[in-house]
């Protein structure tokens, strides 16, 4: 009893011993795993501080990256301004320009108007002159007694009708007035018929010796022709317009002028004619192909809005194409060879490609042309 007692204390002894011998081991192994974790933490907080630093850096670069973009920025603001500001700057230059242009522009027509004016009104009047003819439906009704009243009204609506632009117009002016320019003694017919320079000439070819009649109707066709050429040519100087057509108004001038030559010439000098009305915007509705005085005049009138304009204009390809005069049998002579005419066409194209000539001196036009008309009058004289 007494070793069992023993052994049972001793039992106790041992598990108290051992038990305290447990919690130190349960206490070391804590320390060891506490140990390794905080190396694992250590660990763990070097490879965090690493990614830390190298965020950092990053973040460093970004920043000033982001510095030098927004710097940039301020620059390419400033640009912005500055090229806004030199924009406002130019448009500002440009519509003073621009104003100032159109001011130039103005004074510019004006010293054209006023040139035009007094050319036409002291050297190159241009007059309408009333006629005394009859209309042929008057005379073939008198002539006719028994000529129905109808029949005399076709004639005359005829008469008054012209082939225009692929149909058929009424012209009111169409051979009851005349246009007179430099004196009411030289007139051309209105509705562009003239014949009587073809019959003139034919009956010259027939008759011989001097020809003493001054008052030949051929004459005065002539000279008309000729000063409204000289008149186109300076108008063309004063307006700064280039011709579509080469004449010279010493086209006229001869006294043995072919039909074909003549109706020619006379094509380009309306031609001429109907691109100065074109270059100055005269209304479309008065001009006529062949009323070759009265574009001239309806050009040079005061009551031209446009008159001494510059700048782009459209050309009326209808009226153009209507200058289609030139009678069959004409058109068959072959007076001029067709070297003579393709020199002249490439004349008239190198003209038409040429500089404009400067306006500056168009000033001076008019004594020039003054002075020519004058000589020309005495030489005219003396030859007749």
């Amino acid at each position: 009893m007494h070793l069992k007692t023993k052994q049972r204390e001793f039992q106790k002894h041992v598990l108290k011993a051992m038990e305290g011998k447990e919690i130190t081991d349960q206490l070391r192994w804590k320390i060891m795993s506490c140990k390794m974790r905080i190396e694992q933490l250590k660990q763990t907080i070097c490879k965090e501080n690493d990614e830390m630093t190298r965020h950092t850096e990053g973040l460093l670069r970004i920043k000033e990256e982001n510095q030098k973009h927004y710097r940039r920025a301020q620059r390419h603001q400033e640009k912005k301004e500055k090229i806004q500001k030199h924009n406002r700057k130019l448009g500002d230059l440009v519509e003073k320009k621009t104003y100032d242009l159109k001011t130039q522009y103005e004074h510019l027509a004006n010293l054209r108007r006023t040139h035009i004016l007094e050319l036409t009104s002291v050297i190159f009047p241009i007059e309408e002159v009333k006629t005394s003819m009859r209309d042929p439906a008057d005379v073939s009704s008198e002539s006719d007694n028994a000529m129905t009243s109808s029949t005399v009204s076709k004639l005359a609506e005829a008469r008054r009708t012209t082939y225009l632009s692929g149909r058929w117009v009424c012209d009111d002016h169409n051979g009851d007035t005349s246009i007179s320019i430099t004196g009411p003694w030289i007139i051309l017919p209105n509705n562009g018929d003239y014949s009587a320079y073809y019959s003139w000439v034919e009956e010259k070819k027939t008759t011989q010796g001097p020809d003493m009649e001054h008052n030949n109707p051929a004459h005065t066709i002539s000279a008309a022709l000729c000063y409204a050429t000289q008149l186109v040519n300076t108008l063309s100087l004063i307006l700064d317009v280039n011709l579509p057509k080469k004449l010279c108004n010493s086209e006229f001038c001869g006294e043995n002028l072919s039909r074909h030559r003549f109706t020619r010439a006379v094509k380009k000098l309306n031609a001429n004619i109907l691109h100065l009305c074109f270059s100055q915007h005269v209304n479309l509705d008065l001009l006529h192909p062949l009323h070759t005085l009265r574009n001239l005049m309806y050009l040079v009138s005061p009551d031209t809005e446009n008159l001494g304009r510059s700048g782009p204009f459209e050309i009326s390809a209808d009226l153009e194409d209507s200058m289609e005069f030139v009678e069959p049998s004409a058109a068959g002579e072959t007076d001029e060879s067709g070297d003579e005419h393709q020199v002249e066409m490439l004349q008239s194209q190198s003209t038409q490609v040429s500089q404009p000539i400067a306006s500056s001196s168009a000033g001076g036009m008019i004594s020039s042309a003054a002075a020519s008309v004058t000589s020309w009058l005495k030489a005219y004289t003396g030859h007749r």
